[in-house]
């Protein structure tokens, strides 16, 4: 019962989040907003709603385990299996000046984060420093977008123009429902992953850093494997890019705004360590300006199944916390 609660949770809440962002586009278009600032926004914030939702209904519940746990995994599956797994279809090419300036934020993003946490709780006043953070990067690429005429926005708006409601109502329609799914669906994976967490004997962290966090990385999977098909490792890579961003500053921090939250010490000592070093894999990659192969992307892949195995089996001493 546990496991289909889970999974009935992931799929209303990734069904919803499409709704939500379709929705919001829609009406956004609607009003006349510029594609520019809806790309920048709506989609950028709405792809992540159901992350956000889940950390927040951790963090209330009271399993903050599960929350950072979300977060950090994602990460960590965003750069070894987002990237990895499109990688072993067809190489991934992508404009490596951009791709490098955008890893060094994240980055930037990475060791802020850790500082905050290494006092053991992410209180109001970081969450709203991590949020701050995260404006002050997206109006900075928002205006040098408007500059130089990126055409990114528009590109990231065809997907979603093809099935958009046209009329006002059918948009609104689609954002209530979305917003109403995402709670109901955030309150059953979390209620699940706990039920899952204590009948497998592990604590809540473990089970937010893999199962909870696989499952919130499903959709930024599939854009990237789209994209692959498609050659266009652009628009991959920068999807993990922009997440993972989006993940440990507007996510946590929102999140803690909301409900401050008391760090894991597995996470401390061992995943954040994790997280810190796949992201700074990408700078040498991006430096040496070569493609990302079938070698590499399956690199990652092992190295995403080895990290899951070492959550629940233990390795160089970190062992797979029991419940108290």
């Amino acid at each position: 019962m546990m496991y289909l609660q889970v999974a009935a949770g992931l799929v209303i809440l990734l069904v919803c989040g499409e709704l939500l962002v379709r929705g919001s586009v829609a009406l956004a278009e609607q009003m006349g907003v510029s594609k520019l600032v809806i790309g920048f926004t709506v989609i950028a914030f709405g792809t992540s709603a159901p992350e956000l939702v889940v950390c927040i209904q951790a963090a209330i519940d009271g399993v903050p385990g599960i929350a950072f746990g979300n977060v950090i995994g994602s990460n960590i599956a965003n750069i070894l299996l987002v990237i990895g797994i499109p990688a072993l279809i067809y190489p991934l090419v992508c404009d490596t000046r951009s791709a490098l300036r955008d890893s060094l934020i994240m980055v930037a993003a990475s060791i802020l984060f850790m500082v905050l946490a290494w006092n053991g709780t992410i209180e109001l006043w970081q969450g709203v420093l991590l949020v701050a953070f995260l404006a002050a990067v997206v109006l900075r690429s928002y205006f040098r977008a408007r500059k130089e005429g990126d055409e990114s926005a528009d590109e990231a708006l065809e997907e979603y123009e093809q099935n958009m409601p046209k009329s006002l109502w059918i948009s609104l329609i689609f954002i209530l429902m979305g917003l109403i799914g995402l709670v109901l669906g955030s309150h059953l994976l979390v209620k699940g992953a706990e039920l899952i967490a204590q009948a497998a004997g592990v604590s809540d962290e473990i089970i937010g850093l893999t199962l909870v966090a696989l499952g919130t990385s499903l959709p930024e999977l599939a854009t990237s494997i789209i994209a692959a098909f498609r050659r266009h490792g652009d628009v991959a890579i920068g999807n993990v890019l922009g997440s993972n961003l989006f993940n440990i500053t507007g996510i946590i921090g929102a999140t803690a705004i909301v409900e401050p939250m008391a760090a894991p010490e597995q996470i401390l000592h061992f995943d954040l360590w994790i997280m810190l070093f796949v992201s700074l894999l990408m700078i040498p990659i991006f430096i040496a300006r070569k493609p990302i192969g079938r070698v590499l992307g399956g690199a990652f892949c092992i190295a995403y199944v080895a990290y899951v195995t070492a959550q629940f089996y233990g390795m160089s001493g970190v062992y797979a916390a029991p419940i108290h």
